[in-house]
């Protein structure tokens, strides 16, 4: 087993409440993302789970504080800093460090190097890595005890697409292994691609707790799009069967509210010439920015028909 359940999680800075009763569980056998707009407390929340920020709650790993843990190296890897190392050893000095204070052989080090794929680079010092190379060892960190439980945040950050594809490749293996993963990222096409399970708060709320298919499918937001010779005719008509047309540009009409077989059934009706027709559904990206775009503190983007209007 490697169940990870919080409770109650709270935490104050400077009397501002940055994560509120936020209470999950993470279960194993699975990848569970873990997301939020900047600010949102993703990482304050990270951090209280494993003690090193005093706050309110707690979080047992089967059953188990963090603190109580035996041989903890070996129940939780963490990462939560990409560069947390001292700028005067080698990659495979700081490694078998961290391996003789957890009670690890240090030939650890060397095997979970390789892993990453930093063999060539094992006495290099890390102060002189890109800031992948910087997230890749500290991956390797949070490997050395082969550890039921992973706790990352923002793994991918400064990953080249190969890197993305093999740290995709490689959780979702540990994790089929009966281990929980729970990652933080910002990058959401890679979390819909690797995550099983989301864990999706605001303003350090709780906003879902779900399965990826679930939460998507709760902001439905399928579309037809069709071009076809007669888009003023076919906008009218789709809206007379009480659809919705979100985007009308010349041949090009966006529907939603219609299946695609009535659209192309309407069409015939009216002798229309229809050259595509097609769905889109929802992706995880446009399902969290419904979900989340009234959760920050920190909206400094707007587009470019806000722009306007502000212009105006």
């Amino acid at each position: 087993m490697a169940m990870i359940e919080a409770i109650g999680l709270t935490k104050q800075f400077n009397g501002k409440t940055v994560v509120e009763d936020l209470s999950f569980q993470v279960q194993p056998g699975r990848v569970t993302a873990f997301l939020g707009p900047n600010g949102a407390g993703k990482s304050t929340a990270m951090r209280l789970m494993l003690g090193l920020d005093h706050g309110q709650g707690r979080t047992l790993f089967d059953g188990v504080p963090y603190r109580e843990l035996r041989f903890p190296a070996q129940r939780v890897g963490a990462m939560l800093d990409a560069k947390p190392f001292h700028p005067g050893r080698s990659a495979r000095n700081h490694l078998m460090m961290i391996a003789k204070g957890a009670g690890l052989p240090a030939e650890r080090a060397d095997q979970v190097l390789d892993l990453v794929g930093l063999a060539p680079v094992v006495t290099a010092r890390p102060c002189g890595f890109s800031l992948g190379m910087c997230q890749r060892l500290g991956l390797a960190a949070a490997l050395l005890g082969e550890p039921d439980t992973l706790i990352l945040d923002e793994p991918a950050n400064g990953l080249y697409p190969q890197g993305i594809h093999w740290l995709r490749d490689f959780l979702t293996h540990y994790a089929a292994n009966g281990r929980s993963v729970l990652i933080s990222s910002h990058l959401l096409a890679e979390v819909e691609a690797v995550a099983d399970r989301l864990i999706v708060i605001g303003r350090g709320r709780l906003l879902a707790d779900t399965s990826l298919d679930d939460f998507i499918r709760t902001f439905d937001l399928a579309s037809v799009h069709t071009k076809t010779t007669g888009a003023d005719d076919l906008a009218h008509t789709v809206t007379a069967e009480g659809a919705t047309v979100v985007k009308h540009h010349r041949d090009h009409l966006v529907v939603r509210g219609l299946a695609q077989r009535r659209i192309a059934e309407l069409a015939s009706h009216r002798g229309l010439f229809v050259y595509e027709l097609h769905t889109r559904t929802a992706t995880l990206e446009t399902a969290f920015l419904q979900a989340s775009k009234t959760q920050t503190d920190y909206a400094a983007f707007c587009s470019p028909a806000e722009q306007e209007a502000k212009a105006r």
